[in-house]
């Protein structure tokens, strides 16, 4: 994907901001800007031809205002995008689980899901708080150079 094409990456980061960390390398990675869901109107997504979604994990999937968002979104065609996510435990298996709920309503609007990425987070919730939190320091720089390769191996299909 390279610098002067039309993407953007949309980004609910809560708590430490460890999702916002993966986003800023992967849409510095390609030349994309990052948006708070808030900051974006669902009617300009189709002037994009790639489009991230991002956010924690709660609850086994991602959290509820990047969700709702998503729901929002109007009905495309030739739009790819991509979905990622921190969360306090990761595994392959786990991350299509928790990714499920917002692949399956991009699919329902009519995007062409790429790829998915995820990697652990510091969570501090719930009693998690009473032990200092779980994943300090995540991500890390190895997580952050994963990110920007997953970015880097995107391949947005010609329209």
């Amino acid at each position: 994907m390279s610098a002067d094409s039309t993407a953007l990456v949309i980004v609910y980061s809560y708590h430490h901001n460890s999702t916002q960390k993966v986003a800023e390398v992967i849409a510095h990675t390609l030349g994309a800007a990052v948006k708070h869901p808030t900051e974006v109107s669902p009617e300009t997504i189709p002037q994009y031809r790639l489009l991230g979604l991002g956010a924690g994990i709660d609850s086994g999937k991602h959290y509820a205002p990047l969700l709702a968002f998503a729901q929002s979104l109007p009905a495309v065609q030739n739009i790819a995008a991509f979905i990622f996510s921190t969360c306090g435990v990761y595994g392959k298996a786990k991350m299509s689980r928790d990714h499920q709920a917002l692949r399956n309503i991009l699919q329902r609007k009519g995007f062409t899901i790429l790829d998915e990425f995820s990697c652990l987070g510091f969570n501090t919730n719930s009693f998690l708080k009473f032990i200092g939190g779980i994943n300090q320091g995540k991500p890390d720089a190895a997580d952050l150079q994963r990110a920007a390769d997953f970015a880097r191996n995107l391949t947005v299909p010609n329209p």
